[in-house]
């Protein structure tokens, strides 16, 4: 006797066993780099309790070959549960922090740049965004950095405009 062939739901996703090993493979990629990290820049990464145990049991069990597979297989498996593309973006942000720190500093020039051009009205808008910077110094700042730009010979308080900047302003990438 013929098997009835069971009618396929058009709203289940079939994924096939190689696309299966595949992300497989990928997660426990992802494992060993984050196993790679020393603790400090892992407490960076969005990372939960779980995790953060088992990467210091890899830590302890480095040497001993197939233990350490079995546990980069088992924080492989508990990365499924997190957000992945935030935690993906977190470690290309440690290993590529130069290039995000250029991108920061840029914003920043840009930043300070503008505030000297625009002044009362961009310093008023940066105090409402941002509760830890001083009125006072902030104009004090911009009216010496703008005599030295009208003067030509951007120095002294066009750099430290910037470094003020620098420590209270908060630049996302």
């Amino acid at each position: 006797m013929a098997k009835k062939k069971k009618p396929i739901d058009e709203d289940i996703i079939i994924i096939s066993k190689s696309e299966q090993k595949r992300d497989s493979k990928d997660m426990q990629e992802l494992a060993l780099t984050i196993a790679g990290f020393n603790p400090a820049q892992r407490k960076t990464l969005p990372l939960n309790e779980e995790i953060e145990a088992a990467l210091r049991l890899a830590d302890k069990i480095k040497g001993k070959h197939d233990a350490y597979a079995r546990n980069i297989r088992f924080i492989s498996k508990q990365i499924l549960d997190l957000d992945v593309d935030a935690l993906k973006f977190a470690i290309e942000k440690i290993n590529n922090r130069h290039a995000f720190e250029i991108v920061k500093n840029t914003k920043l020039e840009q930043l300070r740049d503008d505030v000297i051009a625009q002044g009362n009205e961009l310093i008023e808008s940066l105090l409402a965004e941002h509760a830890g910077l001083e009125r006072q110094k902030l104009r004090q700042l911009v009216r010496q950095a703008s005599k030295e730009m009208k003067s030509e010979t951007p120095g002294k308080y066009y750099k430290e405009l910037f470094q003020y900047l620098k420590q209270h302003v908060a630049i996302e990438y």
